[in-house]
């Protein structure tokens, strides 16, 4: 079974990964995510918008870093505190939910659905850093696996026609494009429920310290309040999360958990494999049979608190450039997606500052 994975573009040693060609694809994969950012703008009629998560919703939270339990305390207590969950605290916070597509489309069509926030830590001492971001779906992995596989699904999304796209790969790209759309397929194939009540992943591995390598996880309370979505409403779910702002007395919480990388526990199909397997093959799932999530903070939403207008627009992710020195992103895919990401920003905000240009020039009061 390994084999027939390895097919598909899993990589199972160091030998078979190759740096050099990831940097030098890393142009042509910016290139592509602008031109499907811009196709995506087209189709909609509208400017250019974020080259992914296109449609969400921004409000505050506040982000807790729990106090260790008595049953922690010793080797796991130490291991767990390194970076903002060095100590507990309380934290200001930005959250977005939002659907993965690049297209602004119906809440009803099957999609990924996510949750990004960004932890205020300036008020953490000695921490060094303003701000540390998160970035999660309600998937355990990425449907695509690595810097080659970007490159192969971005070429058949940006061609005249995706059998057009799909006869110019190589046999190899053609397989990892296959297993990229349908584990894509399967992750967004779920049922529709309120975002306050679903499960998030960060999908990729973080540093944890200097030695360990975590999972992210957002795991909603039990009583988190969400009442009937509206079938007929395309916006259901946007609707839904600013009702359960505004109305419901009880706000929303996830604790959030981190998984710690244990290669002497998991296994993929029955072997154990080494570090930098789990840490580059972004598509690979983390058992947490094998490996299981130790709870450690808090999200918690504030009520009445969404961001609207502008400031919504300015609200941005990066766990590359937002991370503390012990929680750094590694692995092909964390390496690869943000030089998309902060092109497809800038992008996005030059053609925001145009259109203010441009308004501010018709109507001299904005």
């Amino acid at each position: 079974m390994l084999f027939l994975t390895k097919c598909f573009g899993i990589t199972a040693s160091d030998a078979e990964r190759n740096l050099d060609a990831e940097k030098a694809s890393y142009p042509e994969i910016v290139t592509n995510v602008l031109l499907m950012q811009a196709n995506a703008a087209a189709k909609g009629r509208c400017p250019v918008t974020r080259g992914t998560h296109a449609k969400g919703s921004c409000a505050r939270a506040l982000f807790e870093v729990l106090k260790t339990p008595a049953e922690r305390e010793g080797v796991l207590a130490a291991r767990l505190a390194k970076g903002i969950f060095s100590k507990p605290g309380v934290y200001p916070a930005i959250v977005r939910f939002g659907n993965s597509d690049a297209n602004r489309n119906s809440d009803y069509k099957p999609d990924v659905r996510s949750l990004s926030f960004s932890v205020d830590c300036s008020a953490l001492s000695g921490g060094g850093f303003g701000r540390q971001d998160f970035s999660l779906q309600n998937a355990m992995t990425m449907p695509i696996n690595d810097a080659a596989a970007f490159l192969a699904i971005s070429k058949v999304l940006t061609a005249k026609s995706p059998g057009t796209g799909l006869r110019s790969l190589a046999l190899r790209d053609k397989l990892r494009v296959i297993r990229t759309l349908l584990l894509a397929q399967l992750q967004s194939r779920k049922t529709v429920k309120a975002y306050q009540q679903l499960r998030y992943w960060s999908t990729v591995p973080f540093r944890h310290g200097p030695s360990d390598f975590v999972k992210y996880s957002a795991t909603p309370s039990s009583n988190n309040p969400a009442g009937p979505l509206k079938k007929a409403d395309p916006n259901a779910l946007q609707e839904e999360l600013v009702r359960h702002l505004n109305e419901d007395e009880q706000m929303s919480s996830f604790d959030f958990g981190i998984q710690f990388l244990d290669t002497g526990k998991m296994t993929y199909w029955g072997r154990q494999m080494d570090t930098n397997f789990w840490i580059e093959n972004a598509s690979v799932v983390w058992h947490e049979t094998e490996a299981p999530f130790h709870t450690i903070g808090r999200l918690t939403l504030l009520p009445k608190s969404q961001i609207l207008g502008g400031e919504a627009e300015a609200v941005y992710f990066d766990v590359t450039e937002h991370a503390s020195p012990d929680s750094t992103p590694v692995g092909s895919m964390n390496r690869t997606r943000w030089h998309g990401e902060v092109a497809s920003r800038k992008a996005r905000m030059q053609a925001g500052v145009t259109l203010a240009g441009r308004a501010s020039s018709q109507d001299p009061l904005g």
